[in-house]
C-alpha cells in the first residue's frame, strides 16, 4: 500500500513542481504515510502538530467548535490539499481548530522543520513550499470574498464546481457548515436548483 500511496503522491506533486530523483529521495525519507477513517482526527484543538499532512486521497475538514458547542467548518480539503496548523508551525501556538477525515483519507506527513531544511538546500522543494503557502493565501482570500460578496446559492454553486464528482461524498450538514448556512437553507437552495 505504501508504494501505491507514494505513486499517488508523485502524481499530485508533479502537477505543481518538477522534482529531481534526489528531491524525491530526500522528501520520501522524511515522510510517513497513514490512512484515516471517516471521523478520525488528524489533529485536534490545542494540539501542537509539527507536521504538514498532504492529502493523497479522500476528503477532510478543518473545523472550530463555538462556545455553544456547535461545529463550524473552516475549510474542506481533498486530494492535493494539506492539513496543517500554521499557528503551531510558525508561532508554536496550540492549534485553534480540529481536523478530521470525512471520507477515508490517505495522507503523507512530513515534519515542517525538516521540510524547511530540505527547501534550503533543494530549490525545487523551496519552489513547492512557496507554492503551498501561495495556494493557502489564495484559497483564504477567495473564501473571504465569497462570504462578503456572494449569496449562499452562489457559494453553493462554487462548491459544486470545486468538488465536482466528489460533492456527493460530503454529508450535507458539512456542506451547509462550510457555506455558513443552516441545513434548512441548503435544503431550500438544493430544491430551487432541482438537486433533491
Amino acid at each position: 500500500m505504501k508504494a501505491e500511496m507514494v505513486n499517488q503522491l508523485v502524481r499530485i506533486f508533479s502537477t505543481r513542481v518538477s522534482f529531481t530523483q534526489d528531491d524525491w529521495d530526500k522528501l520520501l525519507a522524511e515522510m510517513t504515510f497513514k490512512v484515516y477513517q471517516p471521523k478520525d482526527f488528524i489533529f485536534s484543538f490545542n494540539d501542537k502538530p509539527n507536521n504538514i499532512y498532504f492529502v493523497i486521497e479522500g476528503i477532510g475538514r478543518y473545523f472550530y467548535i463555538d462556545q455553544e458547542g456547535r461545529e463550524r467548518n473552516k475549510s474542506l480539503v481533498r486530494a492535493g490539499g494539506a492539513f496543517a496548523s500554521i499557528s503551531t508551525l510558525v508561532e508554536n501556538s496550540p492549534s485553534p481548530f480540529y481536523t478530521q477525515a470525512i471520507t477515508p483519507c490517505r495522507v503523507a506527513a512530513i515534519d515542517y522543520a525538516s521540510l524547511v531544511k530540505l527547501a534550503q538546500v533543494h530549490s525545487n522543494i523551496m519552489a513547492f513550499l512557496l507554492q503551498l503557502f501561495e495556494r493557502l493565501v489564495l484559497k483564504k482570500e477567495k473564501r473571504e470574498a465569497s462570504f462578503l460578496l456572494l449569496s449562499a446559492r452562489e457559494r453553493y454553486q462554487i462548491f459544486l464546481k470545486e468538488f465536482e464528482g466528489e460533492s456527493h461524498l460530503i454529508p450535507l450538514r458539512h456542506v451547509a457548515m462550510y457555506l455558513g448556512i443552516t441545513d434548512v437553507s441548503l435544503s431550500r437552495i438544493r430544491k430551487e436548483m432541482d438537486l433533491t
